[in-house]
């Protein structure tokens, strides 16, 4: 029989989580048991391996401790590796015993993700181990505590000995159904390779910079083709309605497009065309779906602007006459 114990935690003296693991390992050895076990902080950055070591145990012990909230960085990402990269068939045979020691509040929350994310993978949990320790000394000096771990250790035991049936749960009822998983369709070899591959920073380094790469080119290919220039100028040349006397300088700024679009009204005359202006009258900030729907008849500026659909700076006078110099409606 083997068991492989995870921990979670970082390895700090007095962690309690740390005495329930080496009390476990010593009942264990005791029995008779092959015990291999796996500091995740030591293995921060092959975390993604590591689910390949649970093909070759029977049981296995999740630990970590609760320092402010929740399971902690390296217990999920070793449970989100053995979720992407695990080998699912094998897991469903494991039977887990959760370990979690607090030093402040939630002990039991986190116990239940632990539980509840083993039963998504399809493993069998066992009763496991959690409490609040605020002093490690209060296990040392403890024996009743002592007993407790010796009972939940003989209790994986003899689960993992005897292999005691564990009802179904409706985690694994969810997982059959929205599982994304089960679509890559790897053999536990292909699933090896590719944990290797997670776990190689300079492999990941160089997809992330291929992927970058390719987005750019893309991007670059769908704007290969020029903002047009002589966008709206026809239906402002067209609609020019003059008012008396009125002269005045409109610039737009259209989303998408290279160049603002400047209106010059002079009395009669009426200038327009792609470009830039220092003075403005007024300065509209507008979109290109917008300007279409004003230049086609369904909206007019002044209507843009007092729905948000358009905004201005300069003289509001100014911009209300707009929609008489330009008759779209």
């Amino acid at each position: 029989m083997k068991i492989n114990i995870y921990y979670g935690g970082r390895g700090l003296i007095g962690d309690p989580t740390l005495y329930v693991l080496n009390s476990i390992q010593e009942v264990l050895r005791e029995l008779n048991v092959n015990v291999e076990r796996y500091d995740l902080y030591e293995y921060k950055n092959n975390i993604v391996t590591l689910p390949q070591t649970l093909k070759d145990a029977d049981g296995a012990v999740l630990a970590t401790t609760v320092e402010w909230y929740g399971i902690g960085g390296y217990m999920q990402q070793f449970l989100d590796a053995c979720w992407l990269y695990g080998d699912k068939e094998k897991i469903s045979g494991i039977y887990m015993c959760p370990i979690v020691m607090s030093t402040t509040y939630g002990e039991r929350d986190a116990m239940t993700s632990i539980i509840e994310a083993w039963e998504i993978l399809g493993g069998l949990p066992c009763t496991g181990i959690c409490g609040y320790i605020a002093d490690v000394s209060e296990l040392e000096e403890n024996i009743g505590y002592s007993r407790v771990i010796e009972k939940r250790t003989e209790d994986l035991y003899r689960s993992i000995n005897q292999k005691t049936a564990v009802f179904p749960c409706s985690n694994q009822a969810v997982k059959q159904k929205v599982s994304f998983t089960s679509g890559l369709n790897l053999t536990p070899q292909e699933a090896a390779q590719l944990s290797e591959l997670a776990s190689d920073d300079l492999y990941v380094q160089k997809q992330k910079e291929d992927i970058q790469e390719l987005a750019s080119m893309f991007k670059n290919l769908l704007n290969e083709k020029e903002p047009d220039d002589t966008l709206f100028l026809r239906d402002f040349k067209t609609h020019f309605r003059p008012q008396a006397g009125f002269s005045a300088v409109y610039k737009f700024v259209i989303a998408g497009a290279r160049n603002p679009l400047i209106v010059k009204v002079d009395r009669t005359d009426m200038e327009c065309y792609y470009g830039d202006v220092e003075n403005a009258d007024v300065e509209m900030q507008i979109s290109s779906d917008i300007m279409n729907d004003i230049t086609q008849g369904r909206m007019t500026f002044q209507r843009a602007f007092m729905s948000g659909d358009m905004k201005m700076k300069g003289d509001f006078k100014v911009l209300r006459t707009l929609d008489l110099l330009f008759a779209f409606i």
